[in-house]
């Protein structure tokens, strides 16, 4: 990557998320709280499912898979974040740059698979509870998730080495608070049609695809459920899911309105709050959202961890 007088660029300024020293500290308290929340809430979702036998499903094994996603996602960002907000030197190397733009890039597009294949999880639970046990094997589980993060890592490494190897010669102050493709696109002075075209067919593949796979997969689980005959049941039916339609809705709404816009639409501001909810927000939510309504998870916590100790 060279820039106009033919010198590659050693570093990147990120500038953050304001320049107004009073914001910057309710910016930094704001993340820093929404960040022990992220670490302490699915840290422990994971804790749970491990130590109880009850929770060694499918569902649960997934659930643990979004649970260590969310924990190395907001780790990537979050603390460079806020060390940058409170720092003069907001400065980042190249190297640090696209290792941080390729994690959170392959963890992102990693979490909007394995929701798509956690709605087909709950679609074979519910339309067809018979051959739930036979289908959703453990084997079965382990290649759909070995599958998803392979597949999202060697992706992210072809958008992440086609953005790095643009001429950056206009600037190299990012408008964003950690390396994000659309903001090193408006950098360029090269035209970046290739990468706008490579990097949408990309978000295409990986979010249409998991979204259509998980609309499907609730047309059927809606169909199923307005069959039930009780009330009782139709509701329980219905309850094991609202918590992964909660998720789903808020990350899937965000990524494609990211990723899946054209480039004349983009501003700062705008990408920086869209920014905010799937790289902090999201995965602070994704634990409270799944536990909250969940009698296993919350009964786990309150007799393993909470009362056992104290009668110690």
């Amino acid at each position: 990557m060279e820039d106009s007088n033919g010198t590659s660029p050693v570093r990147f300024i990120l500038l953050g998320l304001t320049n107004v020293p009073y914001l910057q500290v309710i910016c930094v308290f704001v993340f820093l709280v929404m960040y022990l929340i992220t670490l302490s809430g699915n840290f422990l979702l994971v804790i749970v499912v491990r130590i109880n036998s009850k929770l060694q499903t499918p569902m649960y094994f997934f659930l643990s898979n979004l649970s260590v996603i969310d924990i190395c996602f907001s780790s990537t960002i979050v603390p460079q974040t806020l060390i940058n907000t409170m720092s003069r030197d907001r400065s980042i190397s190249l190297l640090g740059c696209a290792l941080q733009m390729y994690i959170s890039l392959s963890l992102g597009s990693t979490e909007c698979i394995l929701l798509a294949v956690m709605a087909y999880d709950r679609f074979v639970a519910i339309c067809k509870p018979l051959h739930y046990r036979n289908i959703m094997s453990k084997t079965l589980c382990s290649c759909l998730a070995a599958g998803t993060w392979s597949i999202c890592f060697l992706n992210s490494a072809l958008h992440v080495s086609l953005t790095f190897h643009l001429p950056y010669c206009r600037s190299h102050h990012v408008e964003h608070f950690f390396c994000e493709m659309p903001p090193f696109f408006r950098l360029s002075c090269k035209d970046t049609f290739l990468n706008e075209i490579v990097m949408y067919i990309g978000a295409g593949i990986v979010a249409m695809c998991s979204f259509f796979l998980t609309l499907i997969s609730y047309i059927h689980i809606i169909s199923t459920i307005l069959k039930i005959r009780s009330s009782q049941g139709r509701q329980k039916a219905f309850s094991t899911c609202a918590s992964h339609l909660t998720v789903v809705s808020l990350y899937y709404g965000t990524i494609m309105f990211m990723y899946l816009r054209p480039r004349s639409t983009y501003w700062p501001e705008t990408d920086k709050t869209l920014s905010i909810l799937y790289t902090a927000v999201t995965p602070m939510l994704n634990p409270i959202i799944y536990s909250m309504r969940n009698k296993d998870v919350t009964g786990t916590i309150r007799t393993k961890l909470i009362r056992q100790p104290l009668n110690q």
